[in-house]
């Protein structure tokens, strides 16, 4: 345990963003699922597709991965 008190605050920031980042992955991960399903709608993809730009800019995951999922569900969406 920190002893400083700038330390226990970055302790408890730090905690507070990993509940938080965990959520926010964890809703893009079942919507990207639901979005590559077979029976997909347009709705489940277009929510999907803001997820990743939200993840992207909020820098969850990294823009090039937000790219490179938006252009496999495009892709996928085409080819429905």
């Amino acid at each position: 345990m920190p002893n400083i008190a700038s330390a226990k605050k970055n302790m408890r920031k730090s905690r507070a963003a990993t509940v938080r980042n965990r959520a926010q992955r964890s809703a893009l991960r079942t919507a990207l699922k639901k979005a590559k399903a077979p029976t997909a709608t347009a709705d489940e993809r277009s929510t999907a597709i803001s997820l990743l730009d939200r993840a992207a800019r909020k820098g969850l995951v990294h823009k090039n991965l937000a790219a490179r999922q938006k252009s496999h569900l495009s892709k996928v969406a085409a080819t429905a």
